[in-house]
């Protein structure tokens, strides 16, 4: 396969909400370029790009599919990202590598709130954007109300570059930049070129003025020609456009119909012509503040954005060519492993295929196998010049659940394979909780949690089964305690004895010295769960030996690790242990243990226990009309708004609620506004529980 170089590379990623038409534009745009020779349907499931089993067994597309054609002397490189944000980690991974973004809408509704979510990530990457607006031949196509939802989206930058018209029952797309009008036949493929009717001419030509002036605002050069001439060429406006695009200021807009095939030619003559290549953009950061230039003299450079396991393949690695070039039996160094990685293969993908290359320039994406210590998001540089690009940032977790497998032998089997989904998906997040023993899988909704069962049950045929997971809650007390223990055991020869006398207080920040006691030393312990144990020496005249202490404190310290109520962890408690009585033969280390262990529990269920629950730091991003129904449901979840603050159309709430009452939160959330509001949580602090929600609590645990 021919060779480009960074000048006739264009890497665009297709972005937007589910049912907007991606693939099936992709699908077109293949066809258009004759790498296909039929153009398959996301119904009939065999488009190139929704090729995995449970794209077809779900209906849509769950992975970022990279694909590649050729058009007039440029290789277009496309990754087609899944609509639904339940899978926005593949989104963003995609946006972090491209070019061009092309936002699909679905001319029916316009900025839908996946549109929204994945705008938040190409603003902040500032990558150049294009908007499509997609199904111009569909009865409910909507152009104005889509044209203005992106005014709404993006502000006063958003540029016409086309228009649809029907005409004499035609579909037709006018051409600002061109100032052509393109005539379908119903069939779609390749458009008539006309004149644009004469009653169309005004509005062609003030949009055409309107697009000059933007233009030139982008570049000075092209500034004082329209002062000069008060207009530009078409060349000189491609030029100011792109200028613009780089800028992240300005963001063309073209109307297509993907499945009649209706401009997506054009469009594909736009990428060629206009949107930046990958020498075009400006250089990359490194970690330690280098910039990283697109340019092929320079030693090599590339970031893998992607990972997939596969059964016959092994590890898939996807990248993009940063710097320089690679090629076969290259030897590249994982700036974050240490490993020397060898580049035995090289290919370009375009959906399942696997097109074998010997070389890619800078600009360029590809694949290799069998990586041995690469993950998503590592930099892989030339050993003598390590580099570290700045990593790919994946959003937070927003749902979790509790997983086992069904069968116990699998146990291990299960861990193998969560550990390649998490290679695969980094939103995937798999933690072991010590205080409930469980395992935990973190992710961004129910629907990707599904996704992560089907490829247990179909991919490891491993069975599983899901439990809430279990809250960690902490356990304390609210007044003062006094117990003793006598611990003896005499079974022949040597036996045990100790006796241990405390008294036992609650612990907060700027309290006082305990009084009445004679303190001889003190020790303060920052518990790894959090909160402090304070453990005083008030033993006088030897009651018991000074080196029997620690182990007192030891047996305090297992109680404090499950604590009585409910089995949680004890926090914030200070002890003074002041007298008691030893053996000059049957007291050891274990026998105080014990001792200092059964007298802190007697202590502890005195000191009227309280259970402490986790708050969660709630900031809720709503749309104004719905915030009632939204603060109704929270404040029903025990939640205790703190504040309301305006943004354009939305209302940024803010409160604390239980941890306990949020599970599922981001379901009930996105069901309640029709998935518009987002959310951001926050561990806050531990506060005590309801004294009836206490009782129901410690009664499960008896």
């Amino acid at each position: 396969m021919k060779v480009y170089d960074e000048k006739h590379i264009k890497n665009v990623v297709f972005v937007g909400a589910h049912n907007s038409g991606k693939t099936t534009l992709a699908e077109t745009m293949l066809y258009e370029a004759k790498l296909i020779n039929r153009r398959g349907s996301v119904e009939n499931k065999n488009t190139v790009s929704d090729y995995h089993e449970v794209e077809h067994e779900k209906g849509n597309s769950i992975f970022a599919t990279p694909l590649y054609t050729e058009w007039r002397n440029y290789k277009i490189n496309i990754i087609d990202t899944p609509g639904l944000d339940d899978f926005i980690g593949e989104v963003i991974s995609s946006i972090r590598v491209a070019d061009t973004v092309l936002t699909i809408l679905n001319g029916q509704h316009g900025v839908e709130v996946g549109t929204e979510i994945i705008w938040n990530y190409i603003d902040r990457y500032r990558k150049p954007t294009l908007f499509v607006i997609n199904q111009l031949d569909h009865p409910a196509f909507n152009f104005e109300k889509s044209l203005q939802s992106i005014h709404n989206l993006v502000g006063n930058n958003v540029v016409q570059i086309q228009y649809p018209l029907i005409v004499s029952g035609s579909y037709c797309i006018i051409d600002i930049l061109k100032m052509k009008m393109y005539k379908f036949s119903p069939e779609g493929g390749k458009p008539e070129k006309l004149s644009i009717p004469v009653e169309e001419k005004e509005k062609a030509d003030y949009l055409h003025n309107e697009l000059v002036e933007k233009a030139a605002e982008n570049d000075e050069e092209l500034l004082e020609k329209f002062f000069e001439n008060n207009s530009l060429t078409e060349d000189e406006m491609r030029k100011g456009i792109k200028a613009g695009m780089l800028n992240h200021e300005l963001f063309p807009v073209f109307c297509i119909s993907a499945l009649s095939d209706m401009g997506s030619g054009r469009l594909m003559g736009f990428i060629d012509n206009v949107a930046p290549a990958a020498a075009d953009l400006g250089p990359e950061q490194s970690l330690d503040g280098r910039e990283i230039k697109p340019e092929i003299d320079g030693s090599s450079v590339l970031l893998i954005y992607k990972t997939v396991h596969q059964s016959n393949l092994g590890q898939v690695s996807f990248f993009k060519v940063k710097r320089g070039q690679v090629t076969i039996n290259d030897k590249l160094l994982n700036t974050r492993s240490g490993e020397v990685e060898v580049f035995n293969q090289l290919f370009i993908m375009d959906g399942k295929e696997r097109i074998s290359v010997s070389r890619l320039t800078v600009g360029d994406m590809g694949a290799t196998l069998k990586l041995k210590a690469t993950e998503t998001g590592d930099t892989l540089s030339n050993p003598e010049t390590e580099v570290i690009l700045k990593p790919i940032q994946y959003p937070d977790s927003r749902y979790s659940m509790a997983i086992s497998a069904v069968n116990n032998k699998d146990e291990e089997k299960m861990s193998d394979a969560l550990k390649k989904i998490s290679s695969q998906d980094p939103t995937v997040i798999v933690s072991y909780a010590k205080e409930s023993r469980q395992l935990i899988i973190n992710c961004q909704g129910e629907l990707h949690l599904a996704i992560v069962e089907w490829i247990l049950n179909n991919q490891f045929n491993i069975e599983v089964t899901w439990q809430k997971p279990k809250i960690a809650f902490r356990e304390t007390i609210l007044r003062s305690a006094n117990a003793n223990y006598r611990h003896k055991k005499q079974s022949g020869g040597s036996g045990q004895f100790a006796q241990v006398h405390m008294k036992i207080e609650p612990w907060y920040e700027e309290l006082g010295e305990p009084e009445g006691f004679n303190i001889r030393g003190k020790e303060e312990i920052d518990l790894a769960w959090g909160g402090k144990l304070i453990f005083y020496n008030c033993i006088v005249g030897g009651a018991i030996d000074q080196r029997y202490l620690p182990s007192i404190m030891k047996g305090i310290l297992e109680v404090m690790e499950e604590g009585p109520l409910t089995g949680s962890y004890i926090r914030d408690v200070r002890v003074m242990v002041y007298d008691g009585k030893m053996h000059s033969v049957d007291s050891n280390d274990i026998s105080f243990k014990i001792a200092g262990a059964h007298a802190f529990r007697e202590a502890f269920l005195n000191a009227n226990p309280r259970l402490l629950e986790p708050i969660i730091e709630l900031i809720v991003k709503v749309p104004e009309e719905m915030l009632g129904n939204v603060m109704t449901d929270l404040q029903s979840r025990r939640a205790i708004i703190q504040g309301i603050e305006s943004r354009e159309n939305f209302q940024i709430l803010k409160c604390l609620a239980p941890e306990s009452e949020l599970h599922a939160y981001s379901t009930d959330l996105r069901s309640q506004t029709q998935g518009r509001a987002t959310f951001k949580a926050n561990f806050a602090s531990y506060q005590p529980v309801p004294g009836n929600i206490q009782k129901t609590l410690v009664d499960l645990e008896k």
